[in-house]
């Protein structure tokens, strides 16, 4: 963890567990202003995180009876994915959560702000599900269903929507009912509108792509309403930690949903040795390891969490801020913790890396 402190990373906090038991372990300062530490506590925003979250809960929706990945995205959600090439007839629910839909990506539409320093303008903009999903509407699909593979954030607000549609309730309660309170996560919500962080939590850091002198904005306070249930997601390690050890398990699907779940598509865009699942990426490490899990990237906040598949081995962690895409860092410490390579004793810049 200190050499990502030392490539430039503000803070970080980890947990790792094995056999062996638990470790939690946390580098540099959670907040600039105090210079307090990060403490193994701590909550975050744990960004598209939260998709494993809503495939979880659709395919729990499948198990009852309630809906089938076959069905098109125009059975549950009438006329909402149409225009401009674009025909939710056509799409499949299992499209949707594997990233094959071919639809655009709302977040990458100039009116979101999120790629720029406009951003701060806008932090605290208001977002519904239905207006975000319009603006990728606006937009031309990437490809015909099922020919493709793209990340794409649309695809799960549209499979949270669909999660409301099928039970008459807010995606919000149905994962807490769901997910969140059977497995006891105490640390995790889905906000909403809410802007602040909750305690305990650090702040969050942020520098612009557009912003030649690369300043440092605390960017901890926004209204999380552009991702939705996608990516409002706020957890801890333990808590992540939980979630994913109880779904690689059974303990939240049965058997076929989860084979369902753990049945991946190529998806190049992110280089070798990955591949997608229904929500969830499986990594094959240059050590021949195999982690399942995902990701999170938002302003200020990079996290990941991965698993072995029977859930014995785990790694979550989190950097305060969105530069550490600029480092190695993350992959070093899935390499340190999986495959048991040593980090360099300083990590360095990788070129042309994000922000």
């Amino acid at each position: 963890m200190d050499f990502a402190v030392r490539a430039g990373v503000p803070g970080v906090v980890v947990r790792a567990r094995d056999a062996r038991g638990v470790w939690s372990g946390t580098a540099g300062v959670a907040d600039l202003g105090t210079g307090r530490a990060p403490r193994p506590v701590d909550r975050f925003r744990a960004g598209s995180i939260a998709k494993p979250f809503i495939a979880t809960v659709l395919l729990q929706l499948e198990a009852e009876g309630r809906v089938r990945l076959a069905d098109s995205v125009e059975k549950w959600l009438p006329g909402v994915v149409r225009g401009n090439g674009n025909d939710g007839r056509g799409i499949s629910l299992r499209q949707l959560l594997n990233h094959t839909s071919g639809l655009a990506d709302y977040t990458e539409d100039p009116d979101l702000h999120l790629l720029g320093k406009d951003f701060l303008a806008h932090r605290y903009d208001t977002w519904t599900p239905e207006r975000l999903v319009a603006i990728a509407m606006r937009h031309e699909p990437r490809f015909a269903p099922g020919t493709g593979w793209n990340y794409t954030t649309t695809e799960y607000v549209l499979a949270a929507m669909i999660v409301e549609r099928v039970t008459g309730h807010p995606y919000a309660a149905e994962a807490e009912r769901r997910i969140f309170a059977p497995l006891g996560l105490r640390s995790t919500l889905l906000p909403g509108h809410y802007p602040r962080l909750p305690a305990p939590s650090g702040r969050m850091y942020t520098k612009f792509p557009d912003d030649p002198s690369r300043t440092v904005h605390d960017i901890t306070e926004f209204d999380p309403s552009w991702g939705w249930a996608a990516g409002e997601l706020v957890s801890g390690t333990a808590d992540l930690d939980r979630f994913l050890a109880a779904l690689m398990r059974g303990r939240l699907l049965p058997e076929a949903q989860l084979a369902e779940m753990t049945t991946t598509v190529p998806s190049p865009d992110f280089g070798d040795g990955q591949d997608d699942g229904l929500g969830i990426f499986r990594a094959t490490l240059p050590c021949g390891t195999q982690v399942w899990g995902h990701t999170g990237f938002l302003p200020g906040s990079q996290s990941m969490a991965y698993s072995t598949r029977d859930g014995g081995h785990t790694l979550v962690v989190d950097f305060n801020t969105d530069w550490a895409g600029d480092t190695d860092a993350a992959g070093y410490l899935l390499l340190a913790e999986f495959c048991g390579t040593a980090p360099p004793s300083a990590a360095t810049r990788r070129p042309g890396g994000r922000r």
